[in-house]
């Protein structure tokens, strides 16, 4: 349920893809029963090929990896946080406009 510019992440590679990054990483927490989730799919997508090259995108499905979800307090899907330098940089909760989500994104760039 990716696009070809969004990274499958979890917790056995989230230390790897998104704290160990060099460009910001943009997370999308979601599941497959998410209707919400479902909705912010395209645009994530979109984002991902947007600003390919400038920052990272990635997806971490919440029932497959419980952990990471956990650590970062994430109670509402989708959540999209933004990470940048290994450290959350901002987050929105629910399907918000793309305008919103690329002012987050404008923000550590």
């Amino acid at each position: 349920m990716a696009g070809e510019n969004v990274l499958t992440l979890g917790d056995s590679n989230f230390e790897a893809e998104v704290l160990n990054s060099t460009v910001p990483v943009l997370v999308d927490f979601w599941a497959t029963w998410c209707a919400p989730c479902k909705a912010i799919a395209p645009t994530i997508d979109g984002l991902a090929t947007d600003y390919l090259g400038k920052i990272k995108v990635g997806k971490v499905n919440v029932d497959e990896n419980q952990g990471t979800p956990a650590k970062y307090g994430v109670r509402g899907i989708p959540t999209v946080i933004l990470f940048k330098d290994g450290k959350v940089f901002d987050q929105v909760v629910g399907a918000v406009p793309k305008s919103q989500l690329e002012a987050l994104i404008n923000k550590a760039l």
